[in-house]
């Protein structure tokens, strides 16, 4: 009998002290001093993924007063994500649209005058003849850090980078 009242009271007592302990420890962050991040940070939400395509920033190429002018050099995107992409000619110079983008985008379509481009593969270019506006739908895929240009106009501005996150 001694055995087993023994034992009641080793039960009672782990059972009545073990979440306490548990609780003690839980509220010892002393060990986390150094790998804690700072309130602010921690706060800091990624923007989320969604199921439509939003809008990049449209891109235009020239302008009436000057054939070099770029509205916007830097592009921001998110992994995931679905994107439509406006890039427009508005000046009088052929422009030749290269980036490495494409080849790590899933692309879904491209839109000249309402008539749409489907593809198994990524474009090596966009060329304007003409004054006018390509839409490029894609999904952006592969984060990392790509360039477009205007090669033979580079060396006036017209270039820029599009990272994706």
């Amino acid at each position: 009998m001694t055995n087993c009242k023994s034992f009641a009271r080793a039960a009672f007592l782990s059972i009545v002290i073990a979440p306490s302990l548990a609780f003690a420890q839980a509220d010892d962050d002393d060990d986390d001093q150094a790998t804690a991040k700072p309130k602010a940070e921690a706060q800091t939400k990624a923007p989320a993924v969604t199921r439509a395509s939003k809008n990049v920033p449209e891109l235009i190429l020239g302008a009436k007063t000057d054939d070099f002018a770029v509205n916007q050099k830097d592009f921001e995107l998110l992994a995931g994500q679905g994107y439509r992409w406006k890039i427009t000619s508005a000046a009088g110079l052929e422009y030749k649209f290269v980036t490495d983008l494409f080849r790590n985008v899933w692309m879904n379509q491209i839109v000249i005058n309402d008539l749409e481009v489907h593809m198994n593969g990524a474009p090596a270019w966009l060329e304007f003849d003409a004054p006018g506006t390509i839409n490029v739908q894609f999904t952006a895929v592969r984060p990392g850090e790509y360039t477009w240009s205007v090669p033979d106009l580079a060396d006036k501005g017209m270039k820029g980078k599009i990272t994706i996150k």
